[in-house]
């Protein structure tokens, strides 16, 4: 995952390094509109990145390392992300972009904020818990990656969609498979969560 998370951060930034907004892959209205994408994009990489971290054993067992890498998690990547992504979401004048991507906006920020209140009183299972949720929720950036291509390629040999329709198929489909795939990654954190609860029953 962690690799994963890591190609996907470099290829969304790349675009963006050179802060020159011809070079934008998101329509943009305007300046602010640039550089607000270009905050969100940023700090979501770092919480892409960071996120695994938190879930490897070795990592947990170094309490000060966990906390620091968690604390640059929640700072430097989840809240100023989120925070970015509802600016972002309100200016693309797409109605699922909107509510899809400001829904998850918000989820991203409660959870993030259950996990530090849960850690604080000293709950960890709780905190791995909404950790493990609010991570899903981060991976939203991976999974829409994966959903529209395939559900592109689900509609090629069913005959709703010409092979050279494809590229103006494909973005329509983006605030579908953001959507999605932010519900996709919470289901199967639930799945993850349920399970180790269970395992953990005497």
């Amino acid at each position: 995952m962690f690799t994963v998370a890591t190609v996907v951060a470099l290829v969304l930034v790349y675009p963006y390094l050179s802060l020159d907004i011809e070079d934008s892959r998101l329509q943009v209205r305007n300046g602010l509109h640039y550089y607000v994408l270009v905050g969100h994009i940023a700090t979501a990489a770092v919480a892409l990145v960071l996120g695994p971290l938190q879930f490897v054993p070795k990592v947990r067992a170094r309490r000060r390392v966990h906390r620091t890498i968690g604390r640059v998690y929640l700072l430097a990547g989840v809240l100023p992300s989120a925070v970015a992504t509802i600016p972002v979401a309100m200016w693309s004048g797409r109605l699922v972009t909107q509510i899809g991507l400001t829904t998850a906006a918000a989820l991203w920020l409660v959870t993030a904020g259950l996990a530090y209140r849960a850690a604080r009183r000293g709950d960890f299972t709780a905190h791995r818990d909404w950790m493990t949720r609010n991570y899903a929720l981060t991976f939203l950036a991976v999974t829409a990656r994966v959903i529209v291509p395939l559900s592109l390629l689900v509609r090629i040999p069913l005959g709703g969609l010409a092979a050279g329709s494809i590229g103006e198929a494909a973005t329509s489909m983006i605030p579908i498979g953001q959507t999605l795939g932010w519900i996709v990654n919470l289901i199967v954190a639930e799945s993850i969560i349920r399970r180790r609860t269970a395992a953990a029953r005497p």
